[in-house]
């Protein structure tokens, strides 16, 4: 059977959560392999709204779902979103739900230094979301990072916080910040051992047993492939690689365990905090975007920037990130625009280029170079066939899928999970 890896093919927030949702009904086992509780998906299942941040979207649907290795894990975020959707009626338990045993902890102390290093950027600040991300990800790096399985080894504790003390403690001095106590972040995590303990298994083992037994196992991503570490809008980006090459490693699964890979894609383009974004409409066309597609981040709830399609970098990501086929969501925050732009070009003072420069500098001065096309009066949402779909919808998309190079599988109508039109099922079933 097909193994599906689902990843963002922009700057994030481009409607992953209702799509793999979609897929989960269709898949086995659904794995996180990269982020933490910094990236929100938004699922709508039933009349009622689920919004997980560490948690796979498969959980809802009662799939077993797992954590792997490649995820930064905060536990006392999971243990709360485990109760926030305990009491919205989901049963998370141990059978259901485990997390790797290697995963590498978020611990109080590095929202703490998220925060201070931001506001010693001043007007630089990259725009985290302040959860600490960055600063586990650079323990895990720096081999001082606290995981899981550690929280098991009660003898061994003390020496490791004392190891990662003395490296953060010197850096939030530094910064003119508070320092951590020894003393309450050993209590804190031994307090918390034996919540999240009974949770901890051999993520990769698992996901071994299930591809050996012919099981469909369904890699969800998080964020989009312009925040990935290395390849995205660097310095811009997520600590993390996003890319569908993660899905292996970051599982504990081979590469050629992944069959099809599936990029979400927003109708248009949106990007929260900060970093360049050549098709941003600072105007009242990015003002009603954002109304209209209610552009605000599910952690954060922050404004989304918002602007035109940026052909040019999707199809990048397109050819970064292995993506067979692209999912294109929001279609009908478009409806009833007179016309519509699409960037298939960047100029430079070097003239013409058709990808994302390398540098920040590079990357801040590109124009884009548009192509303008008809737009439609007719609603879209809710159509379930390309029948259902205005004729200028359809050449909308096909456009899309000439200057992207790939094919469009899905396409999203509206947060419903049955407003969706299948072209092709990435399962293949």
């Amino acid at each position: 059977m097909a193994n599906v890896a689902v990843v963002g093919s922009q700057w994030g927030d481009e409607g992953k959560g209702k799509i793999v949702d979609w897929l989960s009904e269709r898949a086995d086992v659904v794995v996180r392999f990269q982020g933490g509780h910094n990236a929100g998906h938004t699922l709508v299942v039933d009349g009622r709204t689920y919004k997980l941040s560490l948690l796979p979207s498969g959980v809802v649907r009662g799939k077993l779902s797992l954590i792997g290795s490649g995820v930064v894990v905060d536990p006392w975020a999971l243990l709360d979103e485990i109760d926030e959707v305990r009491r919205a009626g989901v049963d998370v338990t141990p059978e259901t739900f485990r997390v790797a045993e290697n995963a590498c902890l978020i611990l109080p102390l590095h929202p703490l230094l998220d925060h201070a290093r931001e506001a010693a950027r001043g007007s630089a600040r990259i725009g985290t979301t302040g959860r600490g991300i960055g600063p586990a990800y650079e323990d895990k790096v720096g081999r001082r990072a606290i995981r899981l399985c550690d929280l098991a080894d009660a003898d061994g504790l003390a020496p490791r916080v004392d190891h990662l003390l003395d490296h953060h403690n010197a850096l939030l001095r530094g910064l003119g910040a508070e320092t951590f106590d020894r003393d309450e972040l050993i209590e804190k995590l031994r307090a918390v051992a034996p919540r999240i303990l009974p949770f901890a298994a051999p993520v990769w083992h698992l996901l071994d047993g299930a591809r050996r037994g012919g099981r469909r196992i369904l890699f969800e991503g998080a964020q989009g492939a312009m925040l990935d570490v290395d390849h995205g809008t660097y310095p811009y980006v997520t600590s993390s690689n996003t890319l569908a090459g993660q899905a292996a490693a970051g599982s504990g699964l081979g590469p050629r365990s992944i069959d099809y890979v599936l990029g979400i894609t927003k109708a248009y383009t949106t990007r929260v905090g900060s970093g360049p974004f050549p098709t941003e409409q600072d105007n009242e066309i990015g003002q009603a975007l954002g109304e209209r597609g209610h552009e605000f981040g599910t952690v954060t709830g922050r404004k989304r920037r918002c602007g035109w399609f940026d052909a040019v970098m999707v199809r990048q990501a397109i050819r970064l990130g292995g993506i067979d086929g692209i999912a294109l969501t929001k279609l009908d925050v478009l409806d009833g625009m007179e016309e519509l732009k699409v960037c298939t070009g960047y100029e430079t003072d070097e003239g013409r280029t058709d990808r994302f420069p390398a540098s920040a500098r590079g990357q801040a001065a590109v124009r884009p170079v548009y192509e303008t096309v008809p737009g439609w009066s007719e609603s879209t949402r809710g159509a379930r066939s390309w029948a259902g779909l205005p004729a200028e919808a359809v050449k909308y998309i096909r456009r899309i899928e000439e200057l992207i190079e790939a094919p469009v599988a899905l396409l999203s109508t509206s947060p419903e999970r049955e407003d969706t039109v299948m072209v092709r099922d990435p399962f293949g079933v």
